[in-house]
């Protein structure tokens, strides 16, 4: 609460000597906030130290004030770059104290427990228990252990903590104890049912700690952090919740509306084309599975006319149907059938960049095959999505299929949706569907 705005108030300090910079300076100071906080929610470390995060801090700083200083002489400034550079290497340099001083009230706060995150810990092996043991004689880290979870009675974690039952007793567990932390140790369960139990409502809103497996071994991926001598990596959970939900709802509604009034003429012509070769019926409506298992009308340009409603919600595929004429296969081909989903959007029964809607008979079933599917349906369905823009249509693997959509749900972000998008214009273009 008090690292970020400290850092953007400290970096506005050089304004009360050079206040004619009051934009550059100011455009400094918030484009290093977003760069130190990530763009995310600022949460302290557990292992403090000013030292450790200097490496880091200095070089978003430096690449700040450089972006600062470039656009200032590319505007035919260049008599100002010094001024400026001196101002923001003052102002980095009060950052630095700033963190310093920072870092101690939150190490005090710890300390005296005024900062204090229950936690459960998940697993209770050898190592389990030398955390355990860490955290309980050691308060600098900000967590409050209040037990842990585990299949075996006798885990060597219960000398140090009490056990809070099994693995399955999580969601009450966490409710019971009001904790906010869980931190994932060695223990004796199956990963499958971990992933299912983190993604629970109870505890989708609590901080994800995780033990390397290979803890022994030095990560070079991100700021390591610690408890003790085990390393520990901290867990994004999904962010398409709340500011996220919303942007990700105006970028759909303004990217479909443009959209929607730039390829009318083509959706025109594309659909006078269907009627000349399938007659009546341009637009077909097939029932899809959307967010929560909500069913709603997924609208398409009518390929080929089944035989019956039973036909339509059970036939798989039907890319070499010989009801499909020349103009339906051309549809399916360049993904041009499925223009009238933009309406879809607008309505917001879907979404741009999402796992792609399946029938309701199909997802009954491959919810039972296949691990996870029924994960897909924590999001809403989109128009295209990472598997399909990484050749996972039409008759290809529903488990593959799976797994990229999941995966795109855990590390969603607008640039990733943007990616997307950007991915599935090449897929169109060179007709790569079905």
């Amino acid at each position: 609460m008090i690292v970020l705005p400290l850092d953007f108030l400290l970096l506005l300090v050089p304004l009360t000597w050079n206040p004619e910079q009051w934009k550059a300076t100011v455009a400094m100071a918030a484009l290093s906030v977003v760069l130190l906080s990530g763009g995310r929610r600022y949460r302290a470390r557990l292992h403090l130290s000013v030292l450790d995060e200097l490496p880091s801090i200095l070089g978003r700083l430096f690449s700040a004030g450089a972006i600062v200083a470039t656009v200032i002489a590319l505007r035919n400034q260049q008599e100002e770059v010094a001024t400026f550079l001196v101002s923001g290497a003052a102002g980095i340099g009060l950052v630095v104290l700033g963190r310093g001083m920072t870092t101690w009230l939150i190490s005090a706060a710890r300390r005296y427990g005024r900062t204090r995150h229950r936690t459960i810990m998940l697993g209770g092996g050898r190592l389990a228990a030398e955390l355990a043991e860490t955290l309980v004689r050691d308060s600098r880290y900000g967590l409050e252990l209040v037990g842990f979870v585990d299949e075996t009675d006798d885990a060597p974690a219960v000398r140090a903590t009490p056990r809070l039952g099994r693995l399955a007793d999580l969601q009450d567990a966490v409710r019971a104890s009001g904790a906010d932390v869980l931190l994932i140790a060695d223990g004796d369960f199956a990963e499958q049912d971990l992933l299912d139990l983190l993604r629970m409502p109870a505890c989708v809103p609590c901080d994800l700690l995780i033990v390397p497996r290979m803890h022994h071994f030095h990560t070079q991926t991100g700021m390591p952090d610690r408890i003790g001598s085990v390393p520990v990596m901290r867990i994004l959970t999904p962010s398409l919740e709340g500011p996220a939900r919303m942007v990700k709802r105006g970028f759909d509604m303004l990217v479909a509306g443009v959209a929607l009034i730039i390829v009318a003429p083509l959706l025109a012509a594309c659909a006078v084309a269907v009627r000349v070769e399938g007659g009546p019926g341009v637009i077909f409506r097939q029932q899809r599975v959307g967010r929560d298992g909500i069913i709603f009308d997924c609208l398409k340009l009518r390929s080929m006319r089944p035989a019956d409603e039973t036909d339509s919600a059970t036939t798989w595929s039907v890319a070499n149907d010989n009801r499909v004429g020349r103009v339906g296969r051309f549809l399916r081909r360049t993904s041009l059938d499925e223009l009238p989903q933009l309406w879809n959007i607008l309505r917001g029964d879907m979404t741009l960049v999402g796992p792609r809607p399946e029938r309701p008979h199909f997802v009954d079933r491959f919810s039972q095959q296949f691990e996870r599917y029924g994960h897909r349906h924590r999001v809403q369905a989109g128009l295209t999505g990472l598997a399909q823009v990484s050749g996972l249509r039409g008759d290809t693997s529903i488990a593959d299929r799976a797994r990229y959509d999941n995966y795109y749900i855990e590390n969603w972000s607008l640039w990733l949706d943007i990616k997307i998008i950007i991915r599935t214009f090449s897929e169109v273009f060179f007709a790569r569907g079905r």
